[in-house]
């Protein structure tokens, strides 16, 4: 079993990556990160593979959690959401992290659709991390 977190690039997946790393560390278990190129071209050279291991293997010490195993996969398809999805059935995954962030109503009608596919479909518990807007 392993703790999935769908990576993007955001303002919340800092806290979708830590929130991924304590629930891995708290069931004793692994974390794999998963991450769906954008756009038309979804090949991922290895400078970018190497980029993004990078980013992870730096901010896991900040966060404290060098102890968690982990390891990157990058999943390609034309749909975001199944593509996530499948990593996480093969991954024999028992929670998926996502991050999201704030979006105007407008923004919500056209961009919310991968979030909103992956909680409905998903056959595993869903933790949607979400970063403040800094209103009290």
């Amino acid at each position: 079993m392993s703790i999935v977190l769908a990576h993007q690039k955001s303002s919340s997946h800092q806290l979708a990556l830590e929130e991924a790393a304590k629930q891995a560390q708290l069931r004793k278990t692994s974390l794999l990160v998963v991450h769906v190129p954008e756009g038309v071209d979804v090949d991922v050279n290895e400078e970018q593979r190497s980029r993004l291991r990078q980013e992870i293997a730096e901010a896991l010490p900040k966060i404290g959690m060098t102890e968690v195993p982990w390891a990157l996969q990058v999943a390609t398809g034309e749909d975001v959401a199944d593509a996530i999805l499948d990593v996480v059935a093969g991954a024999d995954a028992e929670l998926l992290v996502i991050g999201a962030r704030r979006r105007s109503p407008v923004g919500k009608l056209f961009m919310g659709s991968v979030t909103q596919k992956l909680i409905l479909r998903a056959d595993i518990p869903v933790l949607v991390v979400k970063a403040s807007n800094g209103k009290s």
